[in-house]
């Protein structure tokens, strides 16, 4: 037998590949690829295992970095949205009586007037001034402008003032409770002692929704009218404390006081009834602003029809309607309220749900008159 030492010895234990032949090598002996990944045969001998490069990197379990350097701390992002709780009808009975715990939402009337209420109060930087005018008398221009700027005074949170700019005697000192005698003369004749706007306030009366109103000079001994530099001095001195101004026109156009007043004006709301005089007094007053140069002021003008008496459908609101939205920028009706009938103070809450909402409306179309707000450079 032969000795297993001498057998040992003299087989060959290791593969060289230089001496390797043209066949193939059996299976047996090719190269173990990583990770068991099966390689090409032709490759595997030239690539080191320490080299290999996986096609598709291992996915990372780790939370996305946010493009800033810190995170998202908002209280939208941090705690759960709550749905707001119904304002009225029937939603909030049903929101009570089930112990607040079912919540339908808001209606679409309440989302609505939500709507008209965030526009009502934009941001405004400095003094928005509003001319409302007529040439006719008794369409509730006096009207308007007290139950708009209280419709203001009460939704926006800054200070809201009526100047009666009436040469003749005014009647907008009666829409609010009186709490002064003092008048627009009164001021004019102070103004250099004016320094806070607590100075302004004991000038002027202010009812229920925070409208005040700057009465014009009623005595009949007075024979010295409004004219446009006094109005100037007065505007000079109301601009400083008050972010909105409403003006009264008196129903002349011709009076020295109009032409300061469409000059500084940023807006005109010209305010028109429902009968067919009243509607042609309306159209004869732009008319008259087209000849007089104040072309950009009607095309940013906003047509109000006050229905100052009940509706007797005899009279196409539509065709009326129509006849000033080609004119104007928009245009709204005011319904018939006995409380507006009245001719005293007003009161809003003493007004019908509609004539409410619709001199809602009638402010959120003045406010969406407003200059954008510019953002100031220390902050950008």
């Amino acid at each position: 037998m032969t000795d297993a030492t001498t057998v040992f010895r003299t087989e060959q234990r290791f593969h060289d590949p230089a001496a390797a032949s043209s066949e193939p090598e059996p299976d047996w002996l090719a190269s173990t690829p990583p990770i068991g990944i099966p390689l090409d045969p032709l490759q595997a001998a030239a690539q080191p295992y320490h080299q290999y490069v996986a096609e598709q990197p291992a996915p990372s379990y780790r939370p996305t970095v946010p493009p800033t350097p810190y995170p998202d701390l908002s209280t939208s992002a941090l705690l759960r949205q709550v749905k707001p709780a119904p304002s009225g009808g029937w939603r909030k009975w049903l929101y009570l009586a089930s112990g607040k715990l079912i919540n339908v939402g808001e209606g679409r009337r309440s989302i609505r007037h939500n709507e008209l209420v965030a526009q009502v109060n934009r941001p405004l930087q400095g003094c928005y001034k509003i001319a409302l005018l007529s040439l006719k008398g008794g369409v509730g221009k006096t009207t308007i402008t007290a139950s708009l700027g209280g419709t203001f005074a009460s939704i926006r949170g800054d200070r809201v003032v009526a100047v009666d700019a009436n040469p003749d005697r005014g009647t907008l000192s009666q829409k609010v409770p009186l709490e002064t005698p003092a008048t627009v003369r009164h001021l004019l004749r102070d103004t250099e002692g004016i320094e806070r706007y607590s100075d302004v306030r004991g000038y002027t009366s202010q009812g229920p929704s925070r409208l005040e109103v700057l009465a014009s000079e009623s005595d009949p001994a007075v024979s010295q009218a409004f004219s446009a530099e006094d109005y100037d001095r007065t505007l000079a001195v109301l601009e400083r404390f008050y972010s909105l101004v409403l003006t009264d026109c008196g129903t002349g156009l011709l009076h020295s006081v109009m032409s300061s007043v469409l000059a500084k004006a940023d807006t005109l709301i010209v305010v028109s009834s429902g009968s067919v005089d009243g509607a042609r007094s309306a159209s004869a007053t732009l008319d008259w602003l087209d000849a007089h140069g104040h072309q950009d002021l009607v095309r940013r003008s906003v047509c109000v029809i006050n229905a100052v008496r009940p509706r007797t459908g005899k009279v196409d609101m539509q065709k009326v309607v129509d006849h000033f939205a080609r004119r104007c920028r928009a245009v709204r009706l005011v319904p018939f309220d006995p409380h507006l009938e009245e001719g005293a103070e007003i009161d809003l809450d003493r007004l019908k749900p509609k004539t409410r909402e619709a001199l809602v409306e009638l402010a959120a179309v003045v406010a969406d008159g407003f200059p954008a707000a510019e953002v100031s450079e220390r902050f950008v």
